[in-house]
């Protein structure tokens, strides 16, 4: 095993020296291109079966008959598992090998969902989305590791444009996805739709990647007090993120006995990590301000992508009233052209001559710009008028993404791939439960907060407002010669027009917040993190005279 070097005084990047090439890996060529990108169907597949299914998830509670409350349950179990694994991959995939270990955890993640239609119950059904996400949360490690080891050092940038597209690509698909299976074929393929594609993904997967050995010598010392205590406090924690708001926080006693005994073993998890001879991850790389700053850009550019996408969605349901597939084109807008832009940008980082701490400032002010003009919406905008911030996004995602994750990559030597890699997707999916926690406190609290503001001017300008008549009682009334059923419906017609406004407010607030988030992390960007170089193919050596 690799021992880990001393920080250097300054402040650096811990480094670990580059082993040997395997023999097992073959010269790089169209087999090993096709075991790669098998590698990266198998990530969008895990991605499709988180994104779709809760996106959907109100069509599949109604057509399970499943209460919301319970209905939450079923994403909060899923995601907690899905990010704890996150974490313990690399240890796992370096005994039981690459191909081996990937292969079987895309097929079980397909094998489980065909059963998920017929769950008798909740509990049934979040005890087997638990298991699919422990699978599904196994493969994007695994790919991270690929596209560093396996691709030759002048495409490896490329190959973190092809990570980079689990999150921009995959995200923004799952919602036209879910809208075209639940519309089209059926709500059993919300589950069912991973299938196809995963038997594709085993077997170029099979075929490409290389037969890496099993290393069950690793078991003699196996870290059984780091997963024993870090399993359960990851899932609680993430579980405290998604259910959090729903039970009103520490006001519940389930939130603050998970928050305080999850953390407690969180705190317990990170200091035997820090001294154990076989950790999942090394604290230490926490020395280094490139990982500092990439990791936390990680966490909060995720979130800020994720919040953005979740405003017109929540405006056009909420307000407009849409349909999935009627908001579909918002989410194809930024998706489809991530197909050009994630390899543009990675084609632009992987020059020498340009530095990607500017790309990524660049990107921030991109994703600003459409925080700006999101703060513009009214209750009048429809579908069309977000196609101009969609697409300074899709300008700004992968301008994001790419560079931080050049940041926290390129900084290491060859030998600190797994370890790295668990702490950079555990953090990678922590930002979907800190996106979803903030957007769902926010929304709530600033909605409360407009609404009683409406309603209060509302009852000090009363007397000045009846100078104005009636107009919602005018309108109604030729709809029933009954006034006091005229006066119930005017009442809720304008509770109504209350609720659109206060809630279109609360997402102006959130635009507004998201503007000054994007250029804090430009600026930071600018000022922490060290530069780091595209690497290159080593020169071959001079001949001797």
């Amino acid at each position: 095993m690799n021992t880990l070097a001393p920080a250097p005084a300054s402040g650096g990047p811990v480094i670990h020296a580059a082993p040997p090439r395997p023999s097992y890996i073959p010269p790089f060529g169209i087999r090993t291109v096709i075991g790669c990108l098998g590698m990266l169907l198998a990530v969008h597949v895990a991605g499709f079966n988180e994104h779709v299914t809760e996106i959907g998830l109100s069509d599949i509670r109604g057509a399970m008959h499943i209460g919301h409350d319970e209905g939450t349950w079923v994403i909060a179990i899923y995601e907690a598992f899905n990010i704890a694994a996150m974490a313990f991959t690399p240890w796992f995939y370096m005994t039981f090998s690459i191909y081996r270990f990937s292969i079987f955890m895309t097929a079980m993640l397909a094998l489980l969902s065909i059963p998920a239609p017929f769950m008798p119950d909740v509990t049934s059904l979040c005890i087997l989305r638990a298991f699919q996400g422990l699978a599904g949360g196994c493969l994007p490690p695994v790919l991270m590791t690929v596209m560093l080891k396996y691709l030759p050092p002048q495409i490896r940038v490329f190959g973190i444009g092809g990570y980079a597209m689990s999150a921009t690509f995959g995200p923004n698909l799952g919602l036209p996805l879910e809208a075209f299976w639940f519309e089209h074929v059926g709500w059993h393929w919300l589950y069912w739709e991973i299938i196809p594609t995963a038997a594709a993904a085993i077997a170029m997967m099979a075929y490409g990647l290389p037969r890496d050995p099993m290393h069950f010598e690793r078991f003699e010392k196996f870290n059984w007090l780091g997963i024993l205590v870090g399993l359960p406090a990851i899932c609680s924690l993430v579980i405290v993120l998604y259910q959090g708001d729903r039970l009103d926080w520490f006001r519940s006693p389930v939130i603050t006995d998970l928050a305080f005994w999850g953390g407690a073993a969180f705190i317990v998890f990170v200091i035997n990590e820090a001294y154990h001879p076989s950790p999942y991850f090394r604290i230490q790389y926490w020395r280094s301000r490139n990982i500092q700053a990439s990791l936390l850009s990680l966490v909060g550019i995720l979130a800020i992508c994720a919040m953005m996408g979740d405003i017109p969605a929540t405006y056009l349901a909420g307000v407009r009233g849409y349909r999935p597939i009627q908001t579909a084109p918002v989410s194809l807008v930024v998706a489809l052209p991530q197909l050009i832009m994630l390899p543009l940008i990675a084609a632009i980082c992987n020059s020498r001559r340009v530095d990607c701490r500017f790309v990524l400032a660049g990107g921030m002010l991109c994703l600003a710009a459409a925080a700006w003009l999101g703060t513009w919406l009214t209750v009048d905008w429809v579908r069309d008028n977000f196609y101009l911030i969609q697409i300074l996004q899709v300008f700004g995602q992968p301008m994001t993404v790419i560079p931080t994750l050049m940041l926290a990559t390129m900084a290491m030597g060859p030998a600190d791939g797994p370890f790295i890699s668990g702490m950079v997707n555990m953090l990678k999916g922590l930002a979907n439960a800190v996106a979803f926690a903030l957007f769902g406190a926010l929304t709530r609290r600033r909605e409360q907060y407009h609404s009683t503001m409406l309603l209060d001017h509302h009852g000090t300008h009363q007397l000045a407002l009846q100078g104005m008549g009636d107009p919602i009682g005018r309108q109604l009334a030729p709809t029933s010669p009954d006034s006091a059923h005229v006066a119930r419906n005017a009442l809720q017609v304008f509770h109504t027009y209350v609720h659109e406004q206060a809630l279109v407010l609360a997402l102006d607030d959130i635009y507004y917040i998201l503007i000054w988030v994007c250029l804090f992390y430009a600026v930071m960007n600018l000022v922490l993190p060290r530069r780091v170089y595209p690497p290159q193919a080593p020169s071959p050596a001079a001949p001797a005279r």
